[in-house]
């Protein structure tokens, strides 16, 4: 059988790592045509010189000659840019591009593949945040299979299976509520990025996982469930459910619900993905139900974690004022890494740039790449401020 060739955007990233995991176990079926990084070179070469695929691609051009010289041995090819990550998802060997780069970085590599009839792994949920229409317009154009990997959206896709002719009553998007949802107002003012990074249930990547604590990450995951699953977010309902057992739900109009559980573990979404529509057997954790015997939920607190309800307003105005919220959103989030602003500071900046924004209704690729620019721009003079 002919191994599925997987390029890998963002291989050195909590995603990428743990989908080289599930291609290790899978070998004998799934195959690493391309991989690429933003600046983490070991990595990626040591990825490299392991999996041996045809061509690797650095964003970082500083690192090319680095790269080219450890990897001059081998007959892999070596690219350097964010032009040229664009460009290898479009070679003509490549099954599915998983795409996990983080933020705005994904889109236009994604909009490559797509319009290159290539199937869409998507762990970038930025990607359908900033532009959502265009995406979904493309992929219905181009016949291309997106299949979602995060592990909410997964869960989702796969309750949907054999009901597609079956109108969506809710979607029932669970979060775990983060390292902080039992903090009152005073406390969050005081947390620092040691403590937001401490997630109590999921390995992530840095940003993600500060979203996470903030709460942005659900309200990514509202817009992207709006534009995958074609609703509206007033049939979209967060649940904080500390355990992370189950991943989400859907309820139909005869109002049964059905939900996927798991362990949470990333790996199980990205292999449901990569190996689409079949079940590979693993060795990844079962559940065992003797050891969860509570499963809680609970109303998410949007006083304190604000940021759930900017999402929602986002979308409800749509255009490009998700790509606004998400341009501010990247560039608090730095800031909070690197100690320039505290917890909760993330959030009234977001809120003044969301007002403060150039909104454009119907905005064509152009102006995405514009309201970027410019967000990004008015965020950092704001942080100059402070």
């Amino acid at each position: 059988m002919k191994k599925r060739q997987i390029a890998i955007l963002g291989s050195t990233g909590s995603i990428g790592t743990q989908a080289l995991d599930v291609i290790r176990q899978h070998s004998d079926t799934l195959e690493v045509y391309a991989m690429t990084a933003h600046n983490q070179v070991e990595l990626l070469i040591q990825q490299a010189r392991e999996f041996m695929p045809d061509t690797v691609v650095i964003a970082n051009e500083s690192k090319y000659e680095l790269l080219k010289e450890a990897l001059s041995d081998l007959p892999i090819k070596v690219w350097a840019g964010s032009d040229a990550i664009a460009q290898i998802v479009e070679a003509e060997p490549i099954d599915m591009v998983l795409t996990a780069m983080v933020g705005y970085s994904g889109l236009q590599p994604t909009i490559h593949a797509i319009q290159a009839g290539k199937a869409i792994a998507l762990a970038n949920k930025e990607t359908l945040v900033i532009a959502g229409e265009l995406i979904t317009r493309l992929a219905k154009e181009h016949k291309t299979l997106v299949l979602p990997v995060d592990s909410e959206h997964s869960a989702i896709f796969q309750c949907l299976a054999g009901e597609w002719e079956n109108p969506i009553d809710k979607i029932l998007l669970t979060a775990s509520g983060g390292p902080f949802r039992n903090f009152s107002w005073e406390q969050l003012k005081h947390v620092t990025k040691n403590e937001a990074l401490k997630h109590p249930n999921w390995n992530m990547g840095a940003k993600v996982t500060i979203d996470s604590a903030s709460l942005m990450n659900k309200g990514f995951e509202m817009i992207e469930a709006k534009w995958l699953f074609g609703v509206q977010p007033e049939q979209i309902q967060v649940l904080v459910h500390p355990q992370s057992i189950i991943h989400s739900m859907v309820q139909f109009r005869d109002m049964s619900i059905k939900a996927q559980l798991g362990m949470p573990d990333m790996r199980i979404p990205i292999q449901y993905a990569l190996t689409y529509p079949s079940r590979f057997k693993s060795n990844f954790e079962p559940v065992d139900f003797t050891q969860f015997n509570q499963l809680t939920f609970e109303e998410p607190d949007t006083n304190r974690f604000r940021n759930l309800t900017f999402a929602f307003e986002a979308i409800r105005q749509g255009g490009n004022m998700p790509c606004i919220l998400n341009a501010a959103n990247e560039i608090v989030v730095e800031a909070f890494l690197k100690d320039q602003i505290g917890f909760l500071e993330m959030s009234e900046i977001i809120e003044k740039i969301m007002q403060s924004g150039t909104f454009v209704a119907s905005p064509a690729y152009e102006d995405f790449v514009e309201t970027d620019k410019e967000t990004r721009n008015k965020t950092t003079v704001i942080l100059k401020t402070k």
